[in-house]
């Protein structure tokens, strides 16, 4: 069927639905079948994605240098603050620490999703992109169950699109993630109770008052932003790398990429997916454990239906509070595919790794973004990481809203009462008690 640009096909039933009007109309289900999930797709030969990626740096300034392979038909009602076109850091010192300590040679980039332009967050590809479509198709009102970064970053690109947003969160979120979705003029629901109760309050929000909600980790706008990260990849190092590792909560990231995949089918540009290495911090790790326990039974006939349920998880990182995975089976299934891994890692370690990178980059990364870089580590000592591989860390975010945990950072302060209290200061003294910190972890 060809309707404009793009079309969406219906995952269950094949039905082609012909733009987000209908989708919206049916509130985001497939009008014959009910089926939440759909690909997009577009009636445009995708030989046009070589020329966007190879488009040298300062010819892509957004998420939208991909517009033609976005789901928004006039360019006009973008909206955006410059996300999406983010550097690839080349971390070395990771790539020494490997060498010195498992005797590997590998390479090591970052995702600098804390440079995006909206909220400073993985999730601002996606607010742009949903933001936009919603605006084309006059939605004006919408809303969201958010553990505290979907909040922020829906909160600011929507108020920009003039579209009013109720924001259901758990009772344990950050009140810096309130105070900003406050600060855009959208309403913040607290739910007494956790995460997996503030979706549900919020479908039933959306139910009562017709108003549409965002569709979660599979959500079409989110999916088709975020695989962008893919042609990035490529337009700044020519390449894939061939292991993914990215703090989970619900797993957006492995979706999109195997949409880019789809995308890209064809161009000689990609071969096989990267491992997906998906990191959970300690205190919620339903899928970590789900997938533990599969593994050891061998993963038996319906292992993908098979996943612990925590109710009020409790855990340092509020951002990664889903005790109730329901995309489990999705992000199994990809994992278990690219034979890669579902790890955790202890949280008590947080801020140990966070100074760390902060002193060898001068990057400041937040809680849920030093759970992917302690997985890192874990994956080097649990020998999840081989010689000759490629790793790229999906830095989801910066400390903008996690004020506690910068406080938490505090580490050479002296207090005094004279000059005669100080000493003379090298801060290259730091480096071996920084490094030590990591490396107590694994005795």
């Amino acid at each position: 069927m060809v309707h404009k640009k793009f079309y969406l096909h219906c995952t269950q039933c094949g039905y082609d639905v012909p733009d987000f009007g209908e989708w919206f109309a049916h509130m985001q289900k497939c009008p014959k079948c009910g089926c939440t999930v759909v690909d997009v797709q577009y009636n445009r030969d995708n030989k046009e994605i070589k020329d966007l990626i190879n488009a040298k740096n300062g010819e892509a300034t957004s998420v939208w240098h991909y517009f033609d392979f976005l789901p928004l038909n006039d360019i006009s009602n973008a909206i955006s603050r410059g996300e999406g076109v983010i550097p690839l850091d080349n971390w070395k010192f990771l790539e020494n620490y490997a060498k010195k300590t498992y005797g590997l040679t590998i390479k090591v980039h970052a995702y600098r999703n804390d440079l995006n332009q909206g909220t400073g967050t993985f999730k601002d590809v996606a607010a742009a992109v949903a933001a936009s479509v919603l605006k084309e198709n006059g939605v004006k009102e919408y809303c969201v169950a958010s553990t505290g970064n979907i909040a922020n970053a829906f909160a600011h690109y929507l108020a920009e699109a003039g579209i009013s947003l109720s924001v259901f969160v758990p009772n344990d979120a950050l009140i810096a993630n309130e105070a900003e979705v406050n600060s855009y003029g959208q309403r913040l629901y607290r739910v007494d109770g956790d995460y997996a109760l503030a979706k549900k309050v919020a479908a039933e929000y959306s139910q009562k008052f017709k108003v549409l909600m965002s569709g979660g980790n599979t959500d079409p706008m989110r999916v088709e932003a975020k695989k962008t990260m893919v042609f990035e990849w490529l337009r700044q190092i020519g390449e894939v790398p061939n292991v993914y590792v990215q703090a989970l909560s619900g797993g957006t990231g492995p979706i999109a990429i195997e949409k880019a995949y789809k995308d890209l089918k064809g161009l000689g540009l990609v071969d096989k997916m990267p491992r997906f290495i998906m990191v959970q911090p300690s205190g919620c790790a339903p899928m970590t454990h789900g997938w533990e326990k599969a593994k050891e039974q061998g993963f038996p006939e319906g292992w993908l239906n098979q996943y612990p349920i925590y109710e009020n998880p409790v855990t340092k990182v509020p951002t990664l509070a889903t005790g109730k995975p329901g995309t489990y089976p999705i992000i199994a299934k990809l994992v278990k595919e690219t034979s890669g891994e579902i790890i955790e890692f202890n949280e008590t370690h947080l801020v140990d790794v966070a100074r760390l990178i902060a002193f060898e980059t001068t990057v400041r990364i937040g809680p849920a973004a030093a759970i992917a870089v302690g997985g890192f580590f874990e994956s080097l000592h649990q020998g999840h990481i081989k010689e000759g591989d490629h790793v790229l860390i999906n830095v989801g975010e910066g400390v903008r809203r996690a004020p506690d945990f910068v406080e938490e950072m505090i580490y050479t302060t002296r207090h005094i009462n004279s000059v005669d209290d100080c000493e003379r200061f090298d801060r290259e003294d730091l480096r071996s008690q920084l490094w030590n910190k990591i490396n107590q972890i694994y005795q």
